[in-house]
């Protein structure tokens, strides 16, 4: 019997797999966001744009740890941007709970993934 995806991995699968199936975002795949929207939505899908481009320029070294650790610190840094956006517009009180989690808990991670980082460059 499998067990599902938690909700983390599942967006990480989502976003790594999703080039390689002709997924991806809009920006992937050459179409614009929608004009309408919000300040926060248009925040949201600039994050995207930007861990895509990062993730999508980098050069992997072929060892797993390390590529790993390089490629979250951006999605982690995407997460954030989103939950900022949120707290700046978004008013429902779970969803800013959460959202104030997510910066707090992933800035904890990519501060964690940096110091690994450092400590097993190779010279």
């Amino acid at each position: 019997m499998t067990r599902p995806l938690g909700p983390a991995l599942a967006i990480l699968v989502a976003v790594a797999a999703g080039p390689a199936f002709g997924q991806g975002t809009a920006a992937q795949q050459g179409t614009a966001m929608p004009a309408a929207g919000s300040n926060a939505s248009a925040a949201y899908h600039d994050a995207m744009t930007a861990v895509d481009q990062k993730m999508a320029g980098m050069r992997v070294t072929g060892d797993p740890s390390v590529d790993f650790a390089r490629m979250m610190i951006p999605h982690h840094q995407a997460a954030i941007d989103m939950a900022e956006a949120y707290l700046r517009d978004g008013h429902d009180p779970q969803l800013r709970a959460m959202s104030q989690r997510i910066v707090t808990s992933q800035r904890k991670e990519i501060g964690t993934l940096e110091a690994w980082l450092a400590k097993h460059r190779k010279p």
